[in-house]
């Protein structure tokens, strides 16, 4: 079943000391199911990764044998969000818009969301969006 990723479960994938079970899980599914996100997830994957380099926890190596990896999932991005639905999750659950965007994407296509961000979580729940690696 595809589902919806976002930049801090796909951070923990890339940190031994930041694994969570489900992170684990996404990352056993995307092995089999499509993940999508939406476009802002390329720039913060690097993002993290970039600021990884310079507080010395990640190496280039490192960070350039990670985008490899994550390369082979295939991760579909979504270019056009719904601005309208974007603006009234990031309102009426005051989230920050780049969440919103997660979170509006999972609506849209009707599928569990992989997400590690706990005001993203409570929103979602609010929303009836599954979360990769909960049983409700």
């Amino acid at each position: 079943m595809p589902f919806v990723l976002d930049a801090s479960v796909t951070a923990s994938w890339a940190f031994r000391d930041e694994q969570h079970p489900h992170a684990d899980l996404a990352l056993e599914r995307i092995r089999t199911d499509q993940a999508f996100a939406p476009t802002l997830w390329w720039f913060e994957v690097r993002n993290i990764l970039i600021v990884s380099e310079r507080r010395k926890r990640l190496s280039e190596a490192e960070t350039a044998a990670f985008l490899r990896d994550l390369a082979t999932f295939g991760i579909n991005l979504d270019i056009v969000p719904e601005t309208n639905e974007v603006l009234r999750v990031a309102r009426a659950h005051q989230l920050s818009v780049y969440d919103a965007a997660y979170l509006e994407l999972a609506l849209r296509m009707d599928t569990p969301l992989a997400t590690l961000d706990i005001d993203l979580v409570r929103a979602a729940r609010v929303e009836s969006v599954r979360i990769v690696g909960e049983n409700a």
